[in-house]
């Protein structure tokens, strides 16, 4: 069958709940992808940020495939090597205690919710806890996730969980004007993804970690999409020198694979107990291979010595990109996740960019956000380069 074709049988029987771009994708090699009729993209969206390694990696495929033939589940009634190799590199990679291994990033954060309420539920033995969401966040779309994700449009039909109060990202004085008795967590991604590419200040950061010291808030830093070396160090939060207390992964922690997790300090993770929390799923010995595979392709292939290393060249050339043309307001990001913000929506310049072989997303309607694979090299910048500065042009 043809694009067309597929498309229309699509549309009998999918729910209408993403606006697909119109191509088809079948396979993909390295950082490109080829759709049904062959025609080849350059990927600069990685799935979401999800396909740090790329595409038809060997040693990943060989490790799945081998997991495949030993065992995919046993439930978490039992434990399984994959899964515990796995939580060993979580652990050492974010510096925290403990692993609870989901199915995806929205599992995580709920995850975290309940894991912040029942340190709160403990201390003072009632479930009227509060956490400070931030505005423009977006965490998830179930229904804890979306009670902290600080855009309205996502939250007005469908209501929200109690207890739930947002503030302004990168502004201090804002979120302790709301702290009280009931506070228990301050939730934040370290770099806002869907909010426009925003990093978190340094300084920022910092105070909301001492702030929450002193209150005896638990931080809850979301790194699904900016974890995983993504910013080149393994965690963001790295480069402010703080550590959180509950933090949540996804996306690249698989590389394809759908897998999560939120990792807690021992005192915080020691308030879950047999019956708190559970998964069928979450932790199976197919999803932990992969990750456990992804952490030792990181380290064999040097990923995050790439990041740094392309990632500046990245900013370069975006600078220059928004220096010549007014309708580009500015380029902003850590790493290998950047964003243009545009002075008009910017779907017109997806779609004139996937008809040139190029596939880059969108964050908000204004905001081109680049997320590529982390195996990518210049010369794949400078040809996406090209193809962007034509759209634009």
């Amino acid at each position: 069958m043809n694009t067309e074709q597929w498309i229309q049988e699509a549309e009998q029987v999918l729910m209408h709940t993403y606006a697909r771009f119109q191509i088809v994708l079948e396979s993909g090699d390295g950082v490109y992808l080829y759709d049904v009729e062959g025609k080849k993209y350059l990927d600069f969206a990685a799935g979401i940020a999800v396909f740090a390694l790329g595409y038809n990696n060997k040693e990943y495929n060989d490790a799945l495939k081998a997991q495949i033939d030993k065992l995919l589940h046993t439930s978490n009634l039992y434990y399984n090597t994959p899964a515990v190799e796995a939580c060993k590199k979580i652990v050492k990679a974010t510096g925290l205690d403990r692993v609870f291994l989901t199915n995806s990033g929205t599992e995580a954060i709920e995850g975290a919710i309940k894991l912040a309420r029942k340190v709160y539920f403990n201390k003072h033995g009632k479930a009227d806890s509060q956490i400070i969401a931030m505005n423009h966040s977006f965490h998830g779309r179930s229904m804890g996730a979306l009670s902290v994700t600080g855009t309205p449009k996502y939250r007005e039909a469908f209501g929200s969980i109690d207890g739930v109060v947002f503030a302004d990202y990168n502004n201090y004085e804002d979120i302790a004007s709301k702290v009280n008795e009931k506070t228990c967590a301050i939730i934040m991604e370290t770099v806002q993804g869907e909010g426009g590419l925003y990093p978190a200040n340094k300084e920022f950061l910092q105070k909301i970690r001492a702030l929450c010291d002193e209150k005896g808030i638990l931080l809850i830093l979301d790194e699904i999409q900016c974890g995983m070396g993504r910013t080149g160090t393994m965690m963001a939060y790295e480069q402010y020198g703080v550590k959180p207390d509950i933090v949540t992964m996804a996306k690249a922690l698989g590389c394809g694979v759908p897998v999560g997790a939120f990792i807690a300090k021992e005192d915080v993770a020691a308030a879950m107990v047999p019956g708190d929390h559970g998964t069928t799923y979450g932790g199976n010995p197919f999803a932990a291979a992969a990750v456990s595979k992804v952490f030792d392709l990181f380290a064999s292939e040097k990923v995050l010595e790439n990041v740094n290393e392309v990632s500046a060249y990245l900013e370069e050339k975006l600078d220059a990109l928004a220096a010549k043309y007014d309708c580009i307001k500015e380029r902003r990001g850590l790493g290998l996740m950047q964003g243009l913000e545009f002075t008009m929506p910017v779907r017109d310049i997806s779609v004139k960019a996937l008809e040139k072989g190029l596939i880059i997303i969108s964050a908000g309607a204004n905001i081109i956000r680049f997320v590529p694979p982390l195996v990518i090299k210049k010369e794949h910048v400078d040809e996406m380069i090209a193809i962007l500065e034509e759209c634009i042009a």
